[in-house]
């Protein structure tokens, strides 16, 4: 019988996430890795290269299904802050993601740096969220998503640091999620309106008026 390629590969990259999540990069043991999937040790660096290949795979299949899984939707400030809220729901309810970046600062950062698949991923994000704030540059798009970013993956590993700094309540994620989607859309509402001074957009993200030389939009 052919030997599943993609299926082993499916197995190693599951085991590895549960490895990497829980260890990190230098805690990880490839020969748990490939105990936990059933699969010789050898295959891991025939597909993978070596562990810290493993870990830029595992992560980027990660944060390629959170694409497809919480889509940018809509146009404007209110777009950005649902988009917000949605992403902090998902890695709250997963947690790998933000363990896994976590990780990766700690013991990757330059190695990361240099990757040119993880570039091309983020260049296509950054494009797929400045759709959402028609005008706004990518230097302001980016920071702002990269605002959003960083207080969605803090929570899930942070949200001990709530109970000290906000106090006990009911609900804590719930205040969370309300909390950085309100800052999201303030934000986004902040670059709409500053490209719209610079006679980019309307506030809520259409063209300029037909007196700017634009025409209105719906």
């Amino acid at each position: 019988m052919a030997w599943d390629t993609e299926r082993t590969k499916r197995l190693l990259l599951d085991a590895a996430t549960a490895e990497f999540s829980e260890h990190g990069l230098a805690g990880a043991r490839v020969d748990r890795i490939a105990a936990a999937a059933g699969v010789n040790k050898e295959r891991i660096y025939q597909y993978f290269g070596k562990k810290d290949d493993l870990f830029a795979a595992v992560l980027a299949a990660r944060l390629r299904t959170s694409m497809d899984e919480v889509p940018m939707r809509g146009v404007g400030a209110d777009a950005v802050g649902d988009y917000a809220g949605r992403l902090f729901e998902h890695h709250l309810a997963d947690g790998v993601i933000p363990r896994l970046v976590f990780w990766e600062g700690l013991e990757r950062g330059a190695a990361t740096a240099a990757d040119v698949e993880r570039a091309a991923y983020h260049a296509e994000k950054v494009e797929m969220f400045r759709r959402l704030l028609p005008g706004v540059d990518r230097e302001t798009a980016g920071g702002l998503l990269l605002t959003i970013v960083s207080l969605v993956n803090a929570w899930p590993v942070l949200g001990y640091l709530d109970a000290f700094l906000v106090g006990d309540g009911p609900d804590r994620a719930g205040r969370r999620r309300v909390a950085i989607a309100g800052a999201a859309t303030a934000l986004a509402r902040e670059a709409l309106e500053h490209a719209a001074s610079e006679g980019g957009t309307t506030p809520d993200g259409g063209a300029g008026t037909a007196a700017e030389g634009g025409t209105a939009s719906e």
